[in-house]
């Protein structure tokens, strides 16, 4: 008898990188600052322009920006800025790069004055993830693929997008703000009958 093919979410089943991602990354509980702030300007970067193309382009990012090291990235000046202009292995905006230099600033700041960034996120969420459910509403079946009803933008992401911008932070909209708290597991958006709801829901208890 063939083994029984692991559920997904049906976003990641589009390719193998995508699948890796969501088996292995998205949604677990991220407690680290920095990483939550790469993760955040990555999803900047995501702004008209789909996960997977940033995915794939995520080493190249890694490498321009110095490892997303904010005190590395906060120095970045002008000659920067054209270097990364001209980097085919990233997405090439400058109002996206500049907004990368201008977070590294911003985060270096948090951190002189005590406010460290894992901790003020987490405080925003109310320090623990949020175990979502939307699929239990119902399931749109078009096409013979189920796709969960998930909103892209939600009351909480719209109160954190506005702290992220009093702080300065641009490309934090809600609903890019949304996909980044999915992402880092400030929300447990995994679909109900995931092979990794459960794991998850394990990862962000008490």
């Amino acid at each position: 008898m063939a083994k029984p093919a692991k559920v997904r979410c049906g976003w990641a089943e589009s390719d193998e990188g995508m699948r890796a991602y969501h088996d292995e990354e998205w949604g677990v509980p991220e407690r680290d600052g920095r990483a939550l702030w790469e993760l955040l300007m990555l999803e900047g970067f995501q702004a008209g322009l789909s996960w997977q193309i940033i995915l794939r382009k995520r080493e190249g990012f890694r490498r321009a920006f110095k490892g997303f090291d904010p005190k590395k990235v906060a120095r970045f000046g002008e000659a920067d800025i054209a270097r990364l202009m001209a980097d085919e292995g990233i997405v090439r905006a400058r109002a996206k790069i500049e907004a990368t230099i201008a977070g590294a600033r911003i985060y270096n700041e948090m951190e002189k004055s005590g406010e460290g960034f894992a901790e003020w996120v987490w405080g925003l969420v109310g320090g623990w993830p949020v175990q979502d459910s939307w699929d239990q509403t119902g399931w749109d079946r078009k096409g013979g693929e189920g796709r969960a009803r998930i909103p892209a933008s939600t009351e909480l992401s719209e109160r954190v997008s506005k702290e992220l911008k009093k702080k300065g932070f641009k490309f934090v909209g809600p609903v890019i703000v949304y996909a980044w708290m999915q992402a880092a597991g400030m929300v447990n958006d995994h679909a109900m009958e995931c092979f990794r709801r459960k794991a998850v829901e394990r990862l962000g208890k008490r």
